[in-house]
């Protein structure tokens, strides 16, 4: 692990709590190896970002946008917050480089290093906002995630796959898409969904996930550009 130094000069935050950052960093697994690190993982400050978080953007959109309604602010804000969006933005802030991980986690796959770095970004969300307070850790959300609404908005990434697929099938076919999980294995900490989308008895697509609703959403894209020429633009 590098210095935190480094980091807190990559997220222009100076910790009074040295410890609130490093335990921000904290993935479960690595106490698993290390029992005698002196802090907690970093589960319950992600909890405490989570929402603070939440609230600063709804907050953002909420000013910001007067003339729009809450469903779409809802859209937008459900963009932003996203796992994609934050793994993204905290692999931009090389936090990877940072997290305190298992060897195995080190090691593992893709997907799981996109949720871990998710959880990381509201963690350190958490604890910017308990040694800093909620001034700051607006600062450092209008700086670094609300950056990307503009290009959001302008590309209609914030459109829900599963309620685009909805529209399309019922305009078309006048028929309203049925998600069935096909199968589902692994243990409850690490499932693994398969469920197919379809229109009446016809299987339009089948997605993948570590949870139903990425699944559903896997199946409703895939449906969407495989059955109806529509392609997601994935430029965010």
């Amino acid at each position: 692990m590098n210095n935190t130094f480094e980091l807190e000069k990559i997220l222009g935050v100076h910790f009074e709590n040295k410890d609130l950052l490093l335990q921000a960093l904290c993935h479960r697994s690595y106490l698993n190896e290390n029992p005698d690190f002196k802090l907690g993982n970093n589960e319950r400050l992600e909890f405490l970002g989570d929402a603070v978080l939440e609230l600063i953007v709804t907050e953002y959109l909420f000013e910001n946008y007067p003339q729009d309604p809450e469903g779409v602010l809802t859209n937008w804000r459900a963009a932003l917050v996203n796992t994609k969006i934050l793994s993204k933005t905290a692999k931009e802030l090389k936090i990877l480089d940072f997290i305190l991980l298992s060897k195995g986690e080190q090691n593992g796959a893709g997907k799981a290093k996109q949720y871990i770095l998710a959880d990381v970004f509201e963690a350190l969300t958490g604890a910017i906002y308990l040694d800093q307070g909620y001034e700051k850790a607006k600062e450092f959300i209008k700086e670094k995630l609300l950056v990307k609404l503009p290009r959001i908005i302008e590309l209609e990434l914030f459109k829900d796959p599963k309620s685009e697929l909805q529209e399309i099938a019922q305009e078309k076919r006048g028929v309203t898409p049925v998600y069935r999980v096909l199968e589902k294995d692994g243990p409850d900490h690490q499932k693994h969904f398969k469920i197919g989308v379809f229109l009446g008895e016809e299987l339009l697509s089948i997605g993948d996930g570590q949870s139903k609703k990425e699944a559903e959403e896997r199946a409703a894209q895939m449906a969407l550009e495989e059955k109806f020429k529509i392609k997601k633009n994935d430029k965010n």
